[in-house]
Order: structure tokens, then sequence, then C-alpha cells
């Protein structure tokens, strides 16, 4: 058996990295953090099914966590639609399962180094799942913090603001995880701060109220900047996976979804360069050309979307399809996951 070294200790990287020792192939993971820790992301999985989860061998992790099985939709302080989810959402926190699936790596037999970041690298065997490449030209500023003391919280919420939006998603312990995407400018405060100042500043008032009194775990504050959505770039003669290869928009897409779908397209050609039955070449070509069938529907969507609901004429004109019940939600949803 070839081994295979895995750059990136993600959601990609740590759910590819189980699959892989499941099928008695040594796996090395290289992560450059240390878990358990807080990463900025919605933390709810839509759209991935039960097969995808059961293929990669994490199916179990997910049998007693939260289920969401209503979304409700907000354009500054009023709400523009409720409706029912095709498929419950399921909501975890990163940290939570980050430190779960690193554990079930190493009981598996994988190798883990944490606090070791590795450059790229372009050779055999290495699969490059490190996460995002900066933009420093970019706009956004992602903030994350979870609060303690939602009461009135009912399955997922989105609020549109003028130039951002937040969504809200329940996770274990009681905790709600509050996540949003901002144009990136002078907010001021520090911490949970930072997000309420978001949030006012952006005609979302009521919220930033409403969870100025919910309990939030400063602890559990994050930032990030130098966003690029889309399909990243430098990637070439790279096995890159997760948001390594791509990242789309939080709100028309579901990332974590899409993380495992990636480290299920790769398994197979993996297992296959790992038996010496295909050069690598050949297994760069065939899962770079298998994320491509399998996201290029849900970029390009996310593509057209992202930028048009960020603007005055698209909220007003989510508002009007939804409040005239003429949003078609299941098809969107479809598309999008």
């Amino acid at each position: 058996m070839r081994n295979i070294t895995i750059a990136g200790g993600g959601l990609a990287g740590l759910s590819l990295g189980v699959a892989l020792c499941r099928a008695g192939i040594p796996v090395v993971l290289h992560e450059a953090g240390r878990y358990p820790r807080h990463r900025v992301c919605g933390e709810f999985i839509n759209g991935v099914g039960k097969e995808t989860l059961s293929n990669l061998g994490i199916e179990d992790l997910f049998s007693n966590t939260i289920l969401s099985e209503e979304t409700h939709w907000f354009i500054g302080n009023r709400r523009v639609f409720s409706g029912r989810l095709e498929r419950p959402a399921i909501g975890v926190s990163r940290r939570w399962l980050d430190l779960k699936l690193a554990g079930m790596f190493e009981n598996l037999g994988g190798t883990l180094h944490t606090g070791s970041r590795q450059r790229e690298l372009r050779q055999e065997g290495v699969v490059w799942a490190a996460g995002r490449r900066g933009e420093r030209k970019s706009k956004w500023l992602g903030l994350k913090v979870h609060v303690e003391n939602l009461q009135d919280l009912q399955g997922l919420e989105m609020h549109m603001g003028r130039s951002g939006y937040v969504g809200l998603a329940p996770v274990e312990e009681g905790r709600v995880n509050v996540c949003g995407l901002f144009r990136l400018r002078q907010y001021g405060g520090k911490g949970p701060e930072m997000l309420w100042n978001c949030l006012h500043g952006n005609g979302l008032e009521s919220l930033s109220e409403r969870l100025r009194q919910s309990g939030p775990d400063p602890s559990s504050f994050t930032a990030v900047s130098a966003l690029r959505f889309g399909g990243q770039p430098g990637n070439d003669g790279v096995l890159a996976l997760g948001d390594a290869e791509s990242m789309i928009p939080p709100f028309t897409g579901n990332g974590m979804s899409m993380a495992f779908e990636a480290a299920e397209t790769a398994l197979g050609p993996l297992c296959r360069y790992s038996e010496g039955k295909a050069s690598w070449e050949t297994v760069v070509q065939d899962v770079r050309c298998g994320l491509t069938e399998r996201f290029r529907r849900r970029l390009l969507m996310a593509r057209i979307l992202h930028p048009f609901l960020l603007t005055h004429a698209g909220r007003a004109f989510l508002s009007g399809v939804t409040l005239s019940g003429l949003l078609p939600f299941k098809a969107l949803s479809r598309t999008l996951r």
C-alpha cells in the first residue's frame, strides 16, 4: 500500500483520513492548529446524504446531534419567509465535530500531527486540504460567536441586512451558533461586541439587541477576512479538496456538506492509487473532474445569486417573491444543495 499524506485537518481532510484508514490505507495528516478550537462556520449540515456519511464511515457521529426542520428568513427586522426543510439540518459545532473526527482518525490507526503547518506540495500521494487561500483585496469579513441563552429560536434563521447577512443555528449543549458575513469596514468593538455592531450597522437592530441579551460566550468568538469565493487559484497539479479547491458563499451553499462530498469524491481514486492500480496524474485528473461535475451547478448559482441578494434590488425581489408565496423554495434548495 502506498502512503497518503493529507495537509489540513478540517472536515474534508479529517473525513477523508477516516475513510482511508477504514480501507486499510496508511495515512499521515498534518494540521496547523490544535484541537479543539472554534472556527468561523455556519455549523449546520444540510444537503449531504446519509449514504455519503456512511461511505466515509462517520455516520454514527451524527446519531444524537441537534436536528432543525424549519427555516425562517428575515430582511431587516421583518420576517419574510418560514418553511420546512426537505431534509432536517444537522446542528453541530466545529469545535466538537473536528475533535471527534480527529479522535476517530487516530483510533483507526491514522498518524495525526497538530501544530504542523505544511507548505503546498505538488508531489505524489499528497492531498492539499489546508483551507482557502487568502485574498488581500477581499471585501468580506466573517464573524462567529456562540450564545448560550437564546430561548425563542425555532429551527434555522437567516437575517439579511444592507451589506451582509447572519445565520443562527442550534448546536449541542443548548448553544446557538451565530455566524455572519459582512462587507469589510470599520464597525468598532472587540469580540462579540464587534458582531453586534455589524448587525446594528447593517440595519439588523432588533437582532443585535436580542443577541446581546442571550449570553454570548466570548471564548467562542472568531473572525476571518481575506475571503475569496468560488474556485481557488493555483491548484494546477495539486489534489486540492474542501475550501482549498473551492469556497461557496454561506447563504447560497453549505460548505460543510461540500467538504464531506469532496472527501467521498476523492476516496475511490486515492484507494486505487494506494493499491498501485492508478498513477497519481490519473488520480488528480479523476478527482478534479469528479469535483467539477458534482459542484459546478452549485458554484454557478452561487456566483449569480450571492452578489444579487446583497443589493437593494435583490433584497426587494426576495422580499416580494417570499411574501407573495411565489418563492420556489424546494426547487431552489435542491439546486443549491
